[in-house]
This record gives structure tokens, sequence and C-alpha cells, in this order.
């Protein structure tokens, strides 16, 4: 038999702006339940979730670190999760297998940017929140100034369970208006006295008890008419009322902490053994009970490569028991697994068990075929679990290795890491001739080549991507070509006459040709090519024009002006000549492509550039910075939305102008904004900028030859 039930497995997701503190309310809560007999610190480098070299070395969270601890019958997972926008996958993944969030508020700061981003991803799965404000032994602590920040950017639904007697270096009680208890803490913290609230405090500690009574009866219909039969609820119906509310995402108790000196992480814990729903309790977006005695099936939520092991696999038990020894089978890939070990994790130590049932996290090694957002399940049931939707990347950088000879290695680095962090995006761009990596930020990027150098060793080095710009014209053009060459034996030769126009949907066919023959082609790189055949009295041969459209469609891969791709061209072959022995296929090809050529040149050429939609959301207070570098950036700013206490600038912008946007609005904005950018479209560049394109291109192919 399993140690714990699905129903006495609580999982939770410690939440919060860098710095907030969850590393280290972790290890308290680690500390109280007695699996660990000393606190770390994040200063000292020694705590159990940041163990990673790189958080060391850093001083923050960059990993989601998976832990447990068990708590007056209660199994109680912890996923602790990095504060930065930059690693918003880890958070998502947490958020995605936990069945409560605890978001962490910083007394001296209140509600900072990370904790409004990190909202955002709650509301997507509507995951339960408890808020809990930590540092009141600051002493620049604000209690009230916090909880007003958090109702105004969170709503009312945040309700106030406790409050700090005092704040500052004198906080050492906490007021709990649930239990109408006040908790006494000895200067080392640890289990505190409880106590009768003292007397000056019962009209504020009453008044809250009331309030938060109202909210718990307020959002369930049968108790607020025992609360108007009674006046009052006991602590089970308020418990179960709390419950409803957080599953319902209707309302967010919030708690008191010091983390660092251990106060008020007991309560906190029991709280979320006694209140906070587990797996079977909340409605699964899976449609598939968490009940243990159901078909075994679990979810990969994350993935991380460890040197002479492998890859170790993080699950989630969705459904049944699962055993060590046990073949499931991969509902995307079809493949078999055998899960020959079974771990539940502490920070870096794994412990291994025999089973783990609905609601519980657990760790695996070595599943050949699985990846992240892969369900698997016993023979014979095709479940398959919704998978998780990851931020997409909003900064691209060309990679390359520093020393020649190492690419092998580099492609193997850059292999594995998407697999471990799926918001990282590698692209071998033909176009290019470049490897990008697309990731969240300058943060990201930074731990990315610190990942790479240090477990791939391979030195590497970051430079602008080039953009990928598109070619078409302006006008009609024509020209003849002769290709003619003589040379022992059979020789070459074709003649071709070309008209070329700017192709657009819906164009009536050429004016003045006669018409034998039409074919649209779209290309692979957006845009059509649209070939007639306008050849009267067998001036060239049809068997020829298919050579002659070669020769077009290899030129419009390098086009005359950048070397970027051709687009929307039509172009009409009208007459030409051929040799009774020497005409050939290649002969034709050669000619087509250079009557393309002088024809584009003449054809008054365009170079285009890719443009894209950006939305960022900034504070109202910083809308004006905003705009005004966006327009440095040659944007478009087509309008704003308001987005709760946000403005949502939408703009078009340039590609080339946005290279360096992430870090240009971080420093604007004090890292108070994100952005999102998607594809939009190809539209002309300004004159100036399609001379200077032009020029660079003709002066490296000088250079090159």
């Amino acid at each position: 038999m399993p140690e714990f039930d699905t129903s006495h497995v609580k999982n939770i997701v410690l939440l919060g702006h860098a710095g907030a503190g969850k590393t280290t309310l972790a290890e308290c809560m680690l500390f109280e339940a007695g699996l660990i007999n000393r606190r770390g610190s994040v200063q000292e480098r020694n705590t159990v979730s940041d163990y990673h070299e790189l958080e060391q070395e850093r001083g923050n969270s960059i990993f989601s670190t998976l832990l447990h601890t068990k708590w007056r019958g209660y199994k109680i997972n912890i996923i602790d999760t990095p504060g930065y926008d930059d690693f918003a996958g880890e958070v998502v993944s947490a958020l995605r297998v936990a069945d409560t969030g605890v978001m962490l508020l910083n007394a001296v700061m209140g509600v900072e940017v990370g904790t409004d981003i990190i909202w955002d991803y709650t509301e997507q799965f509507k995951t339960p929140m408890i808020f809990a404000v930590n540092k009141l032994d600051d002493d620049n602590a604000d209690f009230d100034s916090t909880v007003l920040e958090a109702k105004n950017h969170f709503g009312n639904k945040v309700v106030v369970v406790q409050y700090p007697q005092q704040q500052g270096a004198g906080f050492h009680a906490i007021i709990d208006v649930l239990r109408m208890t006040m908790y006494k803490f000895r200067d080392a913290g640890g289990k505190p006295e409880k106590l009768p609230i003292p007397e000056e405090e019962k009209a504020r500690a009453e008044e809250l008890h009331r309030e938060l009574v109202e909210a718990v009866a307020g959002n369930d219909e049968a108790l607020m008419e025992k609360y108007f039969d009674k006046g009052e609820l006991d602590e089970d119906e308020m418990k179960e009322g709390l419950k409803k509310a957080m599953i319902n995402h209707d309302l967010f108790p919030l708690f008191c902490l010091s983390a660092e000196r251990n106060m008020g992480s007991g309560r906190l814990m029991g709280f979320i053994d006694n209140v906070c729903p587990s797996a079977n309790e909340r409605a699964s977006s899976a449609k598939l009970a968490a009940s243990q005695e159901g078909p075994a099936c679990l979810f990969i939520y994350k993935t991380i490569s460890e040197p002479h092991v492998g890859d170790l696999s993080f699950f989630k038990v969705y459904s049944g028991t699962v055993k060590s020894g046990m073949e499931l089978v991969n509902e995307t890939t079809g493949v078999t697994e055998k899960l020959n070990q079974l771990f539940v994790v502490e920070g870096n130590k794994r412990i291994n068990v025999n089973e783990l049932v609905a609601g519980d996290i657990g760790a695996t090694l070595k599943l050949k075929n699985t990846h992240v957002n892969n369900t698997l399940h016993e023979k014979g049931k095709n479940i398959e679990l919704e998978p998780i939707v990851f931020p997409t990347s909003n900064m691209s950088m060309a990679i390359e290795s520093i020393k020649k000879g190492e690419e092998e290695k580099l492609s193997l680095a850059l292999h594995q890491l998407p697999e471990e962090d799926p918001t990282i995006r590698v692209e071998f761009s033909q176009e290019l001739k470049q490897t990008i990596i697309h990731c969240l930020g300058e943060l990201h990027l930074t731990i990315i080549k610190w990942r790479i150098e240090h477990l791939h060793g391979v030195e590497v080095k970051f430079t602008k991507p080039r953009i990928p710009y598109r070619e078409t014209i302006r006008r009609m053009a024509e020209s003849n070509y002769r290709h003619k060459k003589q040379s022992g034996g059979n020789g070459q030769f074709g003649e071709v006459f070309m008209r070329i126009e700017p192709w657009y949907e819906g164009m009536p066919d050429p004016k003045g040709l006669n018409v034998r023959g039409r074919e649209e082609y779209p290309l692979d790189w957006g845009g059509k090519l649209v070939y007639y055949n306008c050849i009267v009295g067998g001036a060239i041969d049809t068997r020829f024009l298919p050579s002659i459209l070669k020769g077009v469609m290899e030129k419009m891969q390098e086009g005359p002006q950048t070397g970027s791709f051709v687009r929307d061209v039509r172009v009409s072959i009208y007459d030409g000549k051929m040799h009774p022995v020497d005409s050939n296929d290649i002969s034709f090809k050669i000619a087509g492509l250079m009557a393309f050529k002088q024809a584009f040149a003449q054809a008054d050429p365009q170079i285009l550039e890719p443009i894209y939609h950006v939305e960022v959301l900034c504070p109202d207070d910083l809308t004006g910075s905003v705009i005004g570098d966006l327009q440095t950036r040659r944007a478009i700013v087509e309008g704003m939305e308001t987005e709760g206490h946000f403005t949502k600038i939408l703009a078009k912008v340039p590609l080339a102008e946005m290279h360096d946007y992430s870090s240009s609005l971080r420093s604007i904005t004090q890292g108070r904004a994100k952005f999102s950018m998607q594809f939009d479209d190809y539209a002309a560049v300004p004159a100036e900028i399609q001379k200077k394109l032009q020029d660079d291109y003709h002066r490296l192919a000088k250079e090159e030859v």
C-alpha cells in the first residue's frame, strides 16, 4: 500500500518576483517538517532548492525545483520556481501540475512586476491561490500598503487571514483572524506560542474576521443562509467554504511570514493540509478523475539531463497507481516505455519508491522516446492530457562556435537545450546561413551560454541575426538574353525574350501578348511566381520552357539586390531563338536566368522587410516612454487598450529594429513591462535603407571575390 492516498497529497507551487523569499520559505517548510535539521540560506549557497552550481553562483533560482515534505499526515510536494520572466517556462510547467499556488509578496516592495506577470499564468490555469506577505521583519516593511496593492491588482478576492501585530525589527507575533488566535514567536522562530488576541487588537481582528466570514459566505448560498441564521460560521464551515471558493478562483487568502526568521511557515503548512485542495478535489482539464483506482496515467512536465546519469523525467500521476517496473504507452509516439525506477525528489537527491498514486509527483530515469508534454498510460487506454502551452520567445540571436571543428558538439548541445527548456527554440536557417537561437530575454541567453560552455564544453559567441529581406519589382521591364557557347563538338545556344511585371492577385493577362499557357507557383518563402507561355510560331520549343523556369527560379532564390528571396513577380516568355543542334536544357536555363536578372534591374527593384505585430504591456505611467522608444524604431503605433492596471500598446515594427528591444524595454521600465511579437507581413523599406542594404551586399560580394 502507498504511504499516502490521493486525498492526502497536496501539490503547491511557490511563486513570486525574484527576491520575494520563495527558496527561503521552502527551506523553512522542510525544516519545520523535520526533513532537514538545519536551515540553509541563499547567501550561504546551501539551500536544498537552489542546488545548481549556476543558481549558487548567481544567488537566485533559475530552474523549478521539486521538493517534498510530510506534515501532520499529509504529503506536500513543493515546487520552488524562479521569479524572473526569462524563466517563465519553469513557472508554467510547475503551475500545470500544482493544485495550489503560494504567491509571495515582498512586504518592502509590494506587488512587483514579476508578481503581475506570474499572476497572468495563474489566471490561465485557474490555480487556487494563497498570498503570503513575507519579510515583515524588515525595517521598511509595510503590510497595509502591500495588502492594498494586492487588492488593487488582483481584486477584493484577496482576503486577509493574518496580519502582523507589529512589523519591522520587532516583528514576532501574527494575529490569525480565521482562528482568532495570536501566534507569538521566539526570536529564532519555529513553533509559536498560541495566545488570546490582545485587547488593543480585538476591534481590528474582529472586523477582519467579519470580512473573512462574509467573503466565504458570499461565495456559497448554503453558507450564506447559515451565516444569516447564526451570525457566524464555525471553523469546519469556514474551511469547507474557503476550499470551495479557492477551487473556483473566488477567494485568495492572505497570510504573514518572515521566512528568514522562520515565523509563520508552520501555520501556512497547516492551512495547506486542512484547506487547500488535493488533486482529486480540483476540476481536471483532462476529464480524467484523479483516482488511484483508475487506469495508470502520468504526464511529463519537465526533463533535465544529468551528467553520467541521463535524462530525468518529472511527472505527475493523473490517474491510477504507478509502480516501478510498469510498462506504459506513450500516447504521442506509440512507444512502450518501462519505468525501471521511481523516485520522489528532494532538490538534487532522488529517493527510490515502489509506487506513486494519482495526484502525486515524482521522477523516473531514461525514458528514451518520451519528452515534455507526453502522456504515458496503460496499454489500450488512449488517454492524452492537454499539453502545456509555453511562452513564445521574444529574443533571437545567431550562435556559432568560436573554435573551428566544434560545430558537431555545438549541434548536440543545441539539440539538448529545447528538450530541457521548451521555451528555447533552435532554428538552422538555410536562408540566413545562420543557426538562430530564440529565447525569452537577455538573462535567459546568459544561462544558455553558460550551459553550452560548462555542460557541453563548447565556447560560443552570439551575433545579430541577419534579416530575411525579400525582393520584388515596382514596374514592368523587358529584356532578352542570348546564351552562346562554342567549344569543340556540340555547343550551347538559347535566346529568350522575357517580360517581367509586379504580380498582384486578380491582375489581367499580359497586354499585347498571345497567352498559350499560365502556371502559378506559391513560393516557399511567401508570395508567388506566375509564369506565362506567350511563344508564337514555335520560336522556342515547349520542352525548353521548364528549363527557362528553372533559371528564373534559381535567380529568385538569390535576388540581385541583396541576395534575398524574390517574390510576387509575373514572368512572360514571348519570343526567342533555338539552334537545331546546340540548343539544350542548360542553354535555356542560363538564358532564362540572365534575362530575368537583366529585366529585374530595370524594373524598379524594391527591397521588402518583415514587419511584426508587437504588443507591449506596461504600467500606465510608462506609456509615454515606451511609445517614444517604439517611434525611434520606425514603429507605427496602431492603438492602446486598457488591461487591468496596465496599458497594452499595439504597434507594427520592422524586425530589423527589434533586435535589442528586450533589454531596452527592461531598462526603460525597470522590468515592469513585457511584450510579445508575431510576424505580420512584408513592407517596402525606406529608400535610404534600401540603398544602404544594396551597397553593403555589393561591397561584401566584392570582398569575397
